[in-house]
């Protein structure tokens, strides 16, 4: 499958939130961070940042900072206290 240049990328941040939280993220158990690509879009992919724990705020104001600073728009939702999505994406 080929990607568009900006899918490329969303994987490549991907990569490296993963790299960057890797504490959160666990091979055979249940992960704090989970990162998914949403291609429903066509015009505009997103990166999904999903947040599941206690007290998910303060690592998602940290993941969102990183998204930023490697230059991705975000927009964050809330389900509640312990469960949010930090949205990613290059214009």
């Amino acid at each position: 499958m080929t990607r568009s240049p900006s899918d490329h990328s969303l994987a490549d941040l991907a990569d490296l939130v993963a790299e960057q939280f890797s504490d959160y993220r666990h091979s055979e158990e249940f992960n704090e961070l989970s990162l998914v690509i949403d291609n429903s879009d066509r015009e505009r992919s997103t990166l999904i940042d999903h947040i599941d724990r206690e007290q998910a705020a303060e690592l998602a104001d940290r993941v969102e900072a990183f998204l930023r600073d490697h230059g991705a728009h975000t927009q964050r939702e809330r389900d509640d206290d312990s469960d949010i999505r930090v949205l990613a994406t290059f214009e």
